[in-house]
């Protein structure tokens, strides 16, 4: 006769198995270090500064071009 196996078992193993794959592929897919997270931040910020700065002044922008 055959060894008994816990079908709940069986399918929670499966189950798990199948989740840390599907996580190892997210890894991969949509992973990042913390000093390309870092670097991305401060080169937006770079960039957002750099536009403010030439923002016209408020009066300026109001009046009508000739």
């Amino acid at each position: 006769m055959g060894d008994l196996i816990n079908l709940n078992k069986f399918r929670k193993a499966k189950q798990r198995q199948t989740e840390e794959v599907q996580a190892g592929i997210n890894r991969e897919k949509f992973g990042r270090t913390k000093a390309e997270t870092k670097r991305d931040r401060k080169t937006r910020e770079r960039g957002d500064k750099q536009l403010d700065g030439s923002k016209l002044p408020a009066e300026e922008a109001d009046k009508p071009k000739r």
